[in-house]
Order: structure tokens, then C-alpha cells, then sequence
């Protein structure tokens, strides 16, 4: 990916609204029109290439509460800090919830890949853990800001979401409606850590420099998506 900087001058920053647009305005690259999820969607994939995905799917799962950490590590800000450690507890779990990690070993059981399998890692395609640790790296490097920015990925996941539980309910019948739950609390989940990314984004950002470099990092997030899933649509070619 060219970065933007790299290719545009200097010119005036947007205005506010201006800005969250244009970082909405990304949602047309997102993995939800990778040709495997629209496979997915209508029905198309077998069950081993669900499995494939609920388990390379799983390397991402388990990068994000680390990926959290590292934004909170180089936060300087106590509010931002206290507000953002609540997303680890959304994927780790707490005494009073399980946990996004948690439910995502719920689903891959109900699509047939057992608990120790998933967490063993050993189905996981070596272009997925590249790309998850390259989304690790990135966080702990970049500025906070801008790792924050690469999370507005979640501004464009409750539409795909919605789409994703109507087609596996219609078309995978097979599949334990349980298994389903990581999906449903997203939608609960992911409008609110959108929202409070994106005031976060747009409120820090008001140079030109720096909201380009927002722009690049919700970028790169959305080709770190779509890599994973275009190794796991082509599988274990190794010989």
C-alpha cells in the first residue's frame, strides 16, 4: 500500500465531520466483499473450508486483546487508558463474561474444530500469522492515535455481522445456534468501540499530516484483513 503522504501535498486538514467521512468512506474495502465471505454469505463453502476459517480466523481473535495492550501501554492519557482496557475484558473475559476468546472456541466446536485443535494454533497458515503479527507490531510502533485509527475496522463490522448470522442461520443448518454468540454480542459490542475510535480520532487529529496518517493505518488494517482471507481461500499449498 502507497501511503498518502507520500503522494499528496501539503493541503488544508478537513473539518471534523469532513474527517470521520472520509475514515467511513474506507468501509468499501472491507473483507466483507473478499470473494470467500461472499461465498460464505450465500451459502457456497464447504465445511472444511468453514473450518479452515474458524480456525485461522482464531489467530486474529487471540491478537486483540494484545493489540489493545499495546495501545494502552503508549497512551499517555489516564481516560483513554481507562476507558480503552475495557476491550481486553470483551475478549479475554472477566468473572462476568466470558469473553469474545471464549466464544470463538464455542464456534469453531460447533463447526467441528474441538477446543485444542483451535488453541494449539497448529491449523493456523503461516500468511495469517504473519499477518496478525505484523497488526501487533504495528501497534506497538505506531503512535497511539494511530493504532487507535486502525481499529475503525469495527465501524464496518455490524452491517457484514448482520449479514454473516442471516446467511450461516439460512444455509448452514448444521451449525449450533450457540456457536453464533461471538456474532450477536458484536453487534452490540462493536457500534460502541466504533463510535468512541472514531471521537477519539477525529477530537486528536486536526492537522493534515496526522489525519492522513489515520486514513494510511485504517488502510493498512483493511489489507491486514483481506490478506488473511486470501490465504485462507487458497489453503496449505506447501508440499
Amino acid at each position: 500500500m502507497t501511503s498518502t503522504l507520500d503522494t499528496a501535498p501539503e493541503q488544508t486538514p478537513w473539518a471534523p465531520d469532513e474527517f470521520a467521512d472520509a475514515l467511513r468512506a474506507q468501509g468499501d474495502r472491507y473483507h466483507s466483499l473478499h470473494p470467500f465471505h461472499v461465498r460464505m454469505d450465500a451459502g457456497e463453502l464447504t465445511r472444511d473450508e468453514l473450518q479452515r476459517w474458524v480456525a485461522n480466523r482464531y489467530m486474529y481473535q487471540v491478537i486483540i486483546p494484545r493489540k489493545d495492550a499495546a495501545i494502552l501501554s503508549n497512551c499517555p492519557e489516564r481516560d483513554v487508558r481507562r476507558a480503552w482496557i475495557s476491550r481486553i475484558y470483551d475478549h479475554d473475559g472477566d468473572d462476568t463474561n466470558r469473553g469474545g476468546i471464549e466464544s470463538w472456541f464455542v464456534l469453531g466446536e460447533a463447526l467441528g474444530v474441538d477446543r485444542e485443535t483451535m488453541a494449539s494454533e497448529r491449523l493456523v497458515l503461516p500468511a495469517v500469522r504473519y499477518a496478525c503479527e505484523a497488526y501487533l507490531t504495528f501497534c506497538r510502533e505506531k503512535p497511539w492515535i494511530e493504532a487507535v485509527a486502525s481499529s475503525l475496522t469495527e465501524l464496518f463490522g455490524p452491517k457484514a455481522i448482520r449479514v454473516r448470522l442471516e446467511g450461516m442461520e439460512k444455509h448452514y443448518p448444521w451449525i449450533d445456534p450457540a456457536g453464533l454468540d461471538y456474532f450477536r454480542a458484536r453487534l452490540r459490542l462493536a457500534p460502541r468501540d466504533a463510535q468512541y475510535a472514531l471521537d477519539l480520532v477525529v477530537d486528536r487529529c486536526r492537522t493534515w499530516e496526522s489525519q492522513q496518517r489515520c486514513i494510511d493505518a485504517l488502510n493498512f488494517k483493511l489489507d491486514m484483513l483481506w490478506v488473511q482471507l486470501d490465504a485462507i481461500e487458497l489453503g496449505d499449498t506447501r508440499p
